[in-house]
Order: structure tokens, then sequence, then C-alpha cells
């Protein structure tokens, strides 16, 4: 299971049960026994013999043609019971519904888990410091640290946001709560030292009760600030202290920042990134990383054109790429730079720097194409060298897709990974790969180079699977998918080929391949999504994850498991690909 979580695709909903034995005439694929759910919604996604009626809590259910079904159902607080009955045969479903996050006690207390700070945090002095907790309504809530005590303001009607999933299913509208919110924040004293455990204390009725908050507060002192060293190959840089958190451009090995913040495990760098402490080694008494950066130049290693940016330490990084643009700032660095040497490539037509505040530059490049075909970035010592990818031959004389390398992941894998599931139970990892050994083919007819991370139940997780992109260095890359839908979803009515792009490079690719399929295949349009997906990340490519029909959906279901539509997929996603390369060169 935390494979298929890691993917973060939208098949990661479906893996249970086996498929429907031919003596079972009455088949649930979804949801699993005794399953739990915050959603106020569930849909029943399963199977029976076309003949006959199948009731669920008495009501009969629209099926497909070939018997399946896909009904979604309100649910209540607690234990719900779905009762299916099929001629003579009856199966019994339980669904519970919980509330999601703390709950506002009944009782005089604070909710469970709702006293933040959550963790041990370190500040820098004069920066807030915010406190928050859930208790009854018409409290009085306050906050004992040091030798302070403070009030936390009741918040009447707060706003939740939806989660991330809600793009997907159409329920992106924020949520109102109730009171019982209550907030406060304070400035962190010029004093460095540990400021200790703040104390809650919640007054209601006469009756006053106090309980230790979870985390301790230092102060840190700005003369002495540590210095983290980025160890792990690709630093996974964030806007906040946890993993809900946006990811910003990945840290270089050996990248160095200033501490000026930790919450719990995760440290705030000087730049405004958090990292994972476990990704960085602590140099303790260091001055805080500055550079100074003069000349720049540029070299040809096989495919790429490499831009060297000599440096007196490692520094933080990012990039960001624009329609015919790639623009790198490096931070904590100061320009002395009289003289650069760049010279002509089959990438660059520009090239343009500035000072854009003080300890940031930035460095623009603008391409002959407008398509960007990859870009890694790794430090030599520390010199920081910025790759760029070098379009593939173009040799379209021959076969349309002569010179291309491309991978295919087809998506999931082993028994333990089954992905979706269909109606029956046919699971999406199968699926996957017989679509992806006929696209193989197909681009194998029109010239192309194809590696396959998997021919059969190899067992990889989604960072084996990147790593095979690192490595092999396609011009292209796709990941092979069939949907499902979190429970709130529509699963009788939600089809159609969507697909999904992370870095700006892929987005041509992303929606021409959805047009292209939506147009000459006549099938529904998903859309086409930026998402944070683990096969969507890589950089070194255009990388893009297709859904190419929900796998819930008990009418399209039978299109997706069609041999001769799979056949004329894969043919036309090959025509597909050939076209986007040739109009990209």
């Amino acid at each position: 299971m935390n494979k298929i979580l890691g993917l973060l695709t939208l098949g990661s909903v479906m893996v249970i049960s086996s498929t429907a034995r031919a003596d079972q005439l009455l088949f649930v694929a979804y949801p699993p026994p005794n399953h739990t759910t915050t959603s106020e919604r569930i849909f029943l996604i399963g199977t029976a013999p076309p003949a006959g009626e199948v009731a669920i809590n008495g009501q009969k259910i629209e099926r497909s043609q070939a018997g399946h079904f896909a009904p979604s159902f309100p649910l209540q607080i607690g234990e719900n019971v779905f009762t299916l009955r099929y001629e003579n045969q009856e199966l019994q479903i339980k669904v519970t519904r919980t509330l999601g996050g703390p709950q506002v006690p009944e009782k005089v207390g604070f909710a469970e888990g709702s006293l933040t700070p959550a963790a041990n945090v370190a500040r820098m002095p004069g920066e807030l410091i915010c406190f928050s907790a859930v208790a009854p309504a018409n409290a009085e809530v306050s906050v004992q640290i040091g030798n302070l005590t403070f009030p936390l303001s009741s918040q009447p009607l707060t706003t939740t946001l939806p989660p991330n999933s809600a793009v997907l299913t159409g329920q992106n509208e924020p949520i109102s709560q109730s009171a019982g919110q209550y907030q406060g924040c304070i400035a962190a004293p010029a004093t460095a030292g540990n400021w200790g455990q703040p104390k809650f204390l919640l007054t209601l009725n006469g009756q006053t009760i106090s309980e230790q908050g979870p985390g301790t507060i230092r102060i840190l002192s700005p003369g002495q600030l540590a210095t983290a060293q980025v160890s792990a190959d690709a630093g996974v840089a964030r806007t906040g202290p946890s993993t809900d958190f946006s990811r910003l451009t990945p840290l270089p090995k050996g990248t160095q920042a200033a501490i000026t913040g930790r919450e719990g495990e995760w440290l705030l760098l000087d730049y405004g990134g958090w990292i994972k402490s476990e990704e960085t080694q602590i140099i303790e008494g260091s001055v805080p990383p500055r550079s100074l950066i003069r000349g720049v130049t540029s070299r040809q290693v096989d495919n790429w054109t490499e831009v060297l940016f000599p440096l007196q330490v490692p520094v933080p990084v990012n990039v960001q790429q624009g329609n015919r643009s790639l623009t790198l700032t490096l931070y904590n660095t100061t320009a002395q730079t009289d003289t650069i040497r760049l010279g002509d490539n089959s990438v660059i037509s520009r090239f343009d720097w500035q000072q854009a505040v003080p300890g940031q530059v930035q460095y623009t490049f603008n391409f002959k194409s407008q398509q960007q075909w990859g870009y890694k970035l790794r430090y030599e010592g520390t010199t920081l060298v910025l790759s760029l990818r070098n379009p593939p031959p173009n040799l379209r004389n021959t076969q349309p897709l002569a010179g291309v390398r491309i991978l295919l992941d087809p998506g999931h894998g082993s028994p333990e990974d089954l992905g979706a599931r269909g109606p029956n139970g046919y699971p999406e990892k199968d699926v996957t790969l017989v679509v992806s050994k006929l696209l193989r083919d197909e681009l194998v007819k029109r010239g192309a180079t194809v590696y396959m991370t998997r021919e059969g139940d190899e067992d990889l997780y989604p960072q084996d699977r990147v790593s095979m992109i690192e490595q092999q260095e396609p011009n292209i890359a796709l990941s092979i998918h069939y949907n499902a839908l979190p429970d709130s979803g529509d699963a009788m009515n939600t089809k159609g080929i969507g697909t999904f792009w992370y870095h700006p490079q892929a987005q041509p690719l992303a929606v021409f391949l959805h047009d292209y399929l939506v147009q000459r295949l006549k099938r529904p349009s998903y859309g086409v999504f930026w998402n944070n997906l683990a096969l969507t990340r890589p950089t070194v490519t255009p990388s893009v994850l297709l859904e190419l029909g929900f796998m819930i959906n008990p009418e399209e279901f039978e299109w997706i498991v069609n041999q001769e539509e799979q056949k004329r997929l894969a043919t036309t996603l090959a025509d597909g690909i050939s076209k986007w390369v040739a109009r990209s060169q």
C-alpha cells in the first residue's frame, strides 16, 4: 500500500479484494470490509450477471449492459450498513464515517491533539510564535510561557480548505466550521535561550483546567546559527514544516545554508525553504554561508550543455521555467562578475543575469526552441553545474521517431501493488502492462528506442521508477495508468482521459496527448492537471502521467479491457507522440 500512496495516483484507493469467481454471482470490488472514511459519500463498485436485478438496501440500482454498477450513497457519522441482494445471494458492507481533525469537546477541556505548536520549535528573536487550541465555545483560553501569560482569541467562524484531491472531484469549495477555535501569537523575545514548554489554561463556568503543550520553544541567537549541509542526493525543500506543504526546487547534495528555525524534525533554512533534518548534516559554530560569484563558463558533454558557476560555498538555488526560458536563482550570493563565456550551442539563444535583490543573483537562459527537453543540477565541489538537455536528433527522414528515446512506466505491479480495480476485480496493474507493451511495439515500429520500467510483476517503488528515468535520460517519459476517485467522487458518471504534469517543460506534451487522444478516439475528457506526482517530478525529461480511463466506471471499464480498443489506443498514442516530437524540434 505504501508504494501506491507514494505514487499519489488516483487509482491508489482501490487496492482491495480478488477477482470475481465464476460461482460468485454478486461481487463487490469496493469498498473493502469495515471501511473507514471521512467522506460524506461512498460509492459501491461491483458486478453481477446482467439478467436480473441488484438492490442495495432494498433499492434497485442502475447497471451497465455487462452488469457492472457503481452507485453513490450518503454517509451518516458512525456506522453505515449496506445490504446488497442479487436473486438469492446477499452481501453486507459496513462503512464507518468519522469526522476529520480535532472536534470541539462537549465538556470542559481541550480537544485531543489540538494544542499547537505540536512539536519543539525554534525561532529567531522578534519572529511571531503562534498558538492554537480547540475548546468549548464561550471559554476563556490563555497560554502561559516563561513569565508571560496572554489570551487566545476565539475565532467565531473558521474556514478550512478542502484536500487537494477535491480538485479531482469538482468539490474544491472552502469549508466553514463552527466556533471552538482559539488562536493567538506573540513576538519571540530578544534574548536567546530555551523559553520552555507552554501551558494552556481554560476557564468555563467557573471551572479552570490546564494542560501542558506538547512542544518546547527555543529562541535562537542570530550570531550563533548552525549550518545545515544537504546530505541527500536531492534535498526536498518545502514551503513549510511538513510533507503537506508544497515542494520547492530540490537542493543539490552539498548545499549549505544557515538554520533560522526548527519545528520538530524540520529545519528552516535562511533562504526560506524547509527541509527534513535527516536529509542534512549539521555544522555547529560556523558563520552563515555566503558566496561571491565572478565568471561563468559553459561546455558540451554528450547530449547536454553544461553551465558552470564557481562559488565559494554551495548555496541554495531555485529554478523557474518560462515559455522559452529558464531562470536560475542563487541565494546568499553577491556578484563580482565582469566576464562570462557562453559560446553558441543548440540550446541557448541568449543569456542574461542580474543582482535581483541583495544576496540573490538571477541567471536567465533564453532558448532557441520553445520546447525544453530537461535539466539537471549538481555541485562539483563548490561549483554549481546546470545541465541543459539538447534536443533529440532530427532523423525524421528515416522514421518518425528515429533517434528518440522513450521510457514507458506501466503503473503499479506486483501482487501487493494492484492499483485501481474494475467492477469485477480486474486490477489496473494488468491492463497498464498490456497497453504499455502494445504501445512499445508501435513506438519501435516508428523508430524509437523504448525502455520499460517493468515487463511483468516487478516489485517497484515510485522512487525505483524515478531512478530509472534519471539513469536512462530518455527524451520523453510516460507513466501509464487508469483512474479511480476518492470516496466522495461520482464513480457512475465520471469518465475520460486525463493527463498530469509537474514541470512546465512537460505541459505541452500533456496538453497535446490529451487533446489528440480525446479527439481521435472520441473519448470523454477528464482534463489536464498540474499535479505533484512522483512520476511527473523528474527534471531530466518531459515526464507525463497518463490516466487513460476510469477503472471504476461501469461503462468505461468495458472499453478499457476491450482488446481491439487497447490496440487502437496504443496506435493512436504512438501517432500522437510522433506528431508532438515532429512539431517540437
